[in-house]
């Protein structure tokens, strides 16, 4: 077996495409999987071989301002537009779905770490089509994290660029990706969720509450939605955690 990784650019969105060499032009089920906040596509390279392998199409495509999109942002300013980089992600995955389905794909499944994770829960938020999901470290409170993020900044002595009107039309735009706020949106589709205990960057109890608000809609196959939680882990994901979200993408593509 030979998997192999070639560098495209979808519509404008620059992505790595990892697919076994002798499936390349089939038409096979896909996973697109999103990268953390500073990462970019290649980061991600383990988790899209472990699906690939399976015999899953996997796209890996650079989030806006990020990788090969670099504008040479320092981290400061690159959290202040933090949610300027998720909106424009899952906007993206829109047109990521039109160019599968033009190609023949009908499967898809979403996942991401950190702020990939984030924009997994809101794209499941808004997009019925995504088939299962895999959230690594993510946060489905886009208006609770906004807010605790503005207060974060503030605390630290910046002074936020953004006028008192402009904080609340934010607020509104994130509150229709808000997963907390539109439950039903998850339709029972399956979904994994990862986290460290002891994450500072995006916390754990907010997730871990949800998932315990949600599970009982899903008490008629519990299989479906589950959540791994490591007790001394922050804010990274172990190599068995990966495993596990590869093989949670990949086997929901194959049922």
């Amino acid at each position: 077996m030979t998997v192999i990784v070639k560098e495209e650019n979808w519509s404008n969105i620059p992505l790595l495409h990892i697919v076994e060499e002798n499936l390349e032009n089939s038409n096979l089920p896909t996973a697109i999987f999103l990268h953390g906040f500073t990462s970019a596509k290649e980061h991600n390279l383990h988790y899209a071989y472990n699906i690939a392998k399976q015999g899953v199409r996997v796209l890996l495509p650079d989030a806006h301002l990020h990788g090969v999109r670099d504008e040479n942002l320092d981290e400061v300013q690159l959290s202040l537009r933090f949610w300027e980089i998720v909106l424009t992600s899952i906007e993206e995955m829109k047109t990521l779905h039109q160019e599968l389905a033009a190609r023949g794909t009908n499967k898809i499944t979403v996942g991401g770490t950190s702020m990939g994770g984030i924009t997994t829960l809101g794209c499941l938020t808004v997009y019925p089509w995504i088939d299962a999901a895999a959230v690594m470290m993510g946060s489905p409170g886009f208006v609770e994290l906004a807010k605790a993020q503005m207060s974060q900044f503030e605390r630290r002595g910046f002074k936020l660029p953004i006028t008192d009107e402009e904080r609340k039309s934010l607020l509104d735009t994130l509150s229709i990706f808000d997963l907390t706020k539109h439950r039903s949106a998850l339709n029972h589709r399956p979904v994994l969720f990862y986290h460290g205990e002891q994450d500072s960057v995006v916390p754990y109890e907010p997730t871990f509450n949800f998932y315990n608000a949600v599970k009982e809609d899903y008490a008629d196959d519990v299989e479906r939605f589950q959540f791994i939680s490591e007790p001394s882990a922050g804010h990274t994901v172990s190599r068995s955690a990966m495993l596990r979200a590869s093989d949670w993408l990949a086997s929901y593509l194959k049922e």
